[in-house]
């Protein structure tokens, strides 16, 4: 079963929290397939993962650049995970489902929007009940995440 972390956005955008997000998980060695919404989001995400930091760039690809065998972080709106990797990042609105070889489920959530977090705990009851291992994390005031749950 995999580990799932619901990750409460409060202080930053989506855009502006998972750049850290995606080089934490990079610095524990794993690989990521992060899924967005929709085309749209890929791209800007694209965007901000080059230019996030002024003296780097964390690498990734999407089907615009292909090769995803050789791509740490993939990202797409579809349901792929054609670089085979082991973490999976949700973003608002993307699908939740997962295969077998994903063993760290991340889903992001705006807690300023109703309806997502009404989706959210339907997904966290449907994770438990699915036997996973779920865990809340709420963003604090330096933008920086605290286990909650």
């Amino acid at each position: 079963m995999a580990e799932v972390r619901f990750y409460h956005l409060q202080r930053q955008s989506q855009e502006d929290a998972l750049p850290f997000l995606i080089s934490k998980a990079l610095e524990n060695g794993h690989r990521l397939v992060v899924r967005l919404k929709d085309e749209r989001q890929v791209a800007q995400l694209n965007e901000r993962l080059w230019t996030f930091r002024p003296d780097s760039f964390l690498p990734h690809g999407s089907a615009k650049e292909g090769q995803a065998d050789r791509q740490p972080v993939w990202l797409t709106h579809g349901n792929d995970n054609p670089n085979k990797a082991d973490v999976l990042i949700v973003g608002q609105g993307a699908a939740s489902t997962f295969g077998g070889e994903i063993t760290l489920c991340c889903e992001m959530l705006d807690g300023g929007d109703a309806e997502a977090v009404q989706a959210a705990r339907e997904r966290w009851k449907a994770y438990k009940e699915a036997g996973h291992s779920v865990t809340y994390w709420l963003q604090n005031d330096r933008g920086g995440w605290e286990k909650k749950g």
